[in-house]
Formats: structure tokens, C-alpha cells, sequence
């Protein structure tokens, strides 16, 4: 049976959400999400398994092992569109957050051999870069893609979609190992929008329609893309942000558009 693939949060505070590549239903993608007041913790430690942490808004004092890297975070709103602090964690890595404002943190995670030096990944190194064309277009900041040697398994990325404008389009899949045409990545979309109690849509389906659901994320909803095509659109006057996490068996980005819309492509 099919997980649900549209997760509300668990509670408005504290840790929102906990999904696993067991509660997934996959083997590789982990999302955690922390909302904070100044004063709360979160810690955790993740045995087998890298994380990148980003400060998705506001400020939190991190620790990592016996590494103590002081107050991280600058924007206290997403939609500021400023790069975020993020940190690289590799496995078995004890950690701990204590909020210095009212903080959002997430943790992505994804099976590791270790090895990797922990390390400040943002916002030193990410620029907000356009993509796309009319109302196609959205705004990256690339916090751990293929072209950053970061981490063995993660690929991660923040996407600010304007009002009215589609994204991740046109529809597109990477749900098959057949490295370089295509590659199989697990994927999470943890939303935002504003005003924040709006709402915006997202399809997931295959080819064969197999797998075809439209789903509505509100704020701080998190979608789960096991395969098949996943556009998702900001409705007029709606902004969308979404913080992608994806991984595989091989840290690759490849896929392919959905045939209907390959001369978008061309």
C-alpha cells in the first residue's frame, strides 16, 4: 500500500516532522523539521546517516560533536529570499539546537559511509539564480547540488516560486537507475507560502497513471515524491517556497520530461 504522500505537521511547535525512510516507504531520503521559541532545544543523532541542516528562518545556537559553531541563521522570514546557514553533519554526529529567536530548523538526512568533515555550507557559496521563463520562472538557491562536492548521498535546494508561476516544470521524473540518461532520487517538498494560510497545488503521477495524485500543501506541509512527474504551481497573488531534499544510489541529478511537454525542452 502506497504511503500518504501529503504529511501535515505533527503540531504547530517543537518537532513537526519526523519522516524516515520507513515511514517513506523508500531507502534513502530522511526529513526532520523543528519549529522553535528563543530557549527551545533539539538535538538528535543520526547513526549510518549525513545530514544538512538549513536554517530555514531565524537564529539558533549549533553544536556538532564537540564543535560549537555559535549563532547561526539571518533571515527571520523565508520569503526574504536570502541565502540560508546551513551545516553538513556526517553520521553518527551528536547534535544539538538551542533557539535564539523563534526559529524554523530543518534536517535532512540520507544514508553515508562517513568520512566528511563537518562544515558550513551556507550562506557563503549559494546565490539566489533565476530559472525558467515567464511564468515558469522561480528563484534557486543551491545548497548542496551535484556541482557542490558536499556530501556523499544529499542533494539539497531552496526554490522560491512568485505568485501565479509554475514549478519544478514542465513535468519531469527521475525514478529509474540508468545512469547518465536517468537516476533514481526520493524526493521531499517541505512548502511555505504567503499569506500563510493559503495553499498551493502539486500533482504526482507516472506515465501510466498508476500512481496520480493532486494534492493542496498548506504552510510547512511536506509531499513525498516516491517516482513519477511532480510539478507544483503558486496560485495568483500566492507565493511558494519549497525546500527539496533528494538522494539515491547515486548522488546525480538526471531525468526525464514527461512526453507531452518535450518541445518545452528542445
Amino acid at each position: 500500500m502506497m504511503p500518504e504522500l501529503l504529511r501535515r505537521p505533527h503540531a504547530e511547535t517543537g518537532h513537526i516532522h519526523a519522516i524516515t525512510p520507513e515511514s517513506a516507504g523508500w531507502s534513502h531520503v530522511g526529513f526532520d523539521l523543528w519549529r522553535l521559541a528563543p530557549g527551545d532545544q533539539a538535538s538528535g543523532q543520526l547513526a549510518g546517516r549525513e545530514a544538512i541542516f538549513v536554517m530555514v528562518e531565524g537564529r539558533a545556537e549549533l553544536t556538532a560533536g564537540t564543535t560549537q559553531f555559535g549563532e547561526q541563521g539571518a533571515r527571520l522570514s523565508v520569503f526574504e529570499r536570502t541565502p540560508p546557514h546551513c551545516l553538513y553533519v556526517p553520521p553518527a554526529t551528536p547534535w544539538q539546537a538551542v533557539a535564539t529567536t523563534a526559529c524554523t530548523l530543518a534536517v535532512c538526512s540520507a544514508p553515508s559511509p562517513g568520512g566528511r568533515p563537518m562544515q558550513m555550507l551556507g550562506p557563503d557559496g549559494i546565490t539566489l539564480t533565476p530559472r525558467g521563463s515567464g511564468t515558469n520562472t522561480r528563484y534557486i538557491n543551491n545548497i548542496a547540488m551535484e556541482d557542490r562536492d558536499v556530501a556523499d548521498n544529499l542533494l539539497v535546494t531552496e526554490v522560491f516560486t512568485p505568485a501565479g508561476h509554475w514549478s519544478s516544470y514542465p513535468p519531469h521524473r527521475h525514478d529509474e537507475d540508468d545512469y547518465p540518461n536517468i537516476t533514481y532520487l526520493e524526493e521531499t517538498y517541505y512548502h511555505r507560502l504567503n499569506p500563510g494560510n493559503a495553499f498551493g497545488i502539486q500533482r504526482v503521477f507516472t506515465d501510466d497513471l498508476s500512481l496520480d495524485e493532486t494534492m493542496a500543501p498548506a504552510n510547512h506541509d511536506v509531499v513525498l515524491v516516491p517516482r513519477g512527474h511532480h510539478p507544483c504551481a503558486a496560485p495568483f497573488g500566492i507565493e511558494m517556497y519549497y525546500l527539496n531534499v533528494m538522494a539515491g544510489p547515486r548522488r546525480a541529478w538526471r531525468f526525464r520530461t514527461h512526453p507531452a511537454f518535450e518541445h518545452m525542452t528542445s
